[in-house]
């Protein structure tokens, strides 16, 4: 089956809970990140999830905001530094290639975003995305 999903960074499941309907599944990306994700109870059943379990962390671009810097009092978790290798921009929307420890992320926002960030190749840069976004695949 084909993707069209770029993101796809593999890890290793350190930790699973598991509740009634959801669970959360911490895995340690290649470059020693730690990145949270929130599936379904059924999803950690039916792929097999457990502590070891070699994944594929999938997230779409639409999914992955830009930040300057590390950004305190939110919710997510998920917030992966990198450096910003390519950007594509159209009319409305640009394309934003980011360099993170041990894999690579696109990131697809506003043409304005990229202005107001100031964002060009070499800008370091925060990926944040929220667990809920963040699904799992098996090795």
């Amino acid at each position: 089956m084909s993707l069209s999903i770029r993101n796809r960074i593999p890890g290793t499941v350190t930790s699973v809970t598991t509740g009634e309907a959801m669970a959360t599944v911490k895995a340690r990306l290649q470059g020693g990140q730690v990145i949270t994700a929130a599936v379904t109870a059924d999803a950690v059943k039916d792929l097999g999830l457990a502590e070891g379990s070699a994944v594929h962390v999938v997230v779409k671009s639409t999914e992955v905001a830009l930040a300057t810097g590390p950004v305190s009092g939110l919710s997510i978790r998920n917030q992966l530094p990198g450096t910003v290798t390519d950007i594509a921009t159209g009319n409305a929307m640009a394309t934003v290639k980011v360099s993170v420890q041990g894999g690579e992320l696109t990131a697809a926002i506003t043409k304005d975003a990229v202005t107001d960030l100031g964002l060009a190749a070499g800008t370091e840069v925060v990926a944040l995305i929220k667990s809920t976004e963040v699904a799992l695949a098996t090795a």
